[in-house]
């Protein structure tokens, strides 16, 4: 069972802070093989959404209001750990994320920047594609809302 909690940056502990990016890294760097600067200065400014189970952060995403990342309140660096993808912990962590974005920021529409092998799941909650795909850190992506 995943367990939700939502926090600023500032109510971040040191510990989770810690967590996140070791996650983020596992994941982004080196399952997927890809050297990007991870640590953008935008942590600061997001509202962190974190998946725990048996006390151990497994799914995070973070959320932005509109004009703090894209034009839209977005949702982005979803990540689950991979040894607990089984128990579709993607589906819960960005339900949670989308009912931060509607709670925090009053708002309804939504962009995200997905991984094109991920379209189906997006879509399945509600995310349709908009535009081209394009490489971001040379992994195709594309453009989504949710309206």
């Amino acid at each position: 069972m995943l367990t939700i909690q939502t926090k600023t940056f500032n109510q971040l502990s040191i510990q989770e802070l810690y967590n996140i990016l070791q996650l983020r890294s596992e994941v982004f760097v080196l399952e997927q093989d890809c050297v990007y600067q991870d640590i953008d200065y935008k942590d600061q400014k997001a509202i962190h959404i974190l998946g725990f189970k048996n006390e151990k952060i497994v799914a995070y995403t973070r959320i932005f209001k509109p004009g703090d990342y894209f034009k839209n309140a977005s949702i982005g660096r979803v990540v689950v750990a991979q040894n607990e993808r089984k128990h579709k912990y993607g589906y819960d962590i960005m339900n949670a994320s989308i009912l931060a974005v509607n709670n925090y920021f009053n708002e309804t529409e939504i962009k995200i920047s997905a991984q094109c092998y991920l379209k189906k799941f997006y879509n399945s909650l509600g995310f349709k594609e908009i535009g081209e795909e394009y490489l971001e850190d040379d992994i195709p992506h594309i453009a989504m809302f949710k309206i």
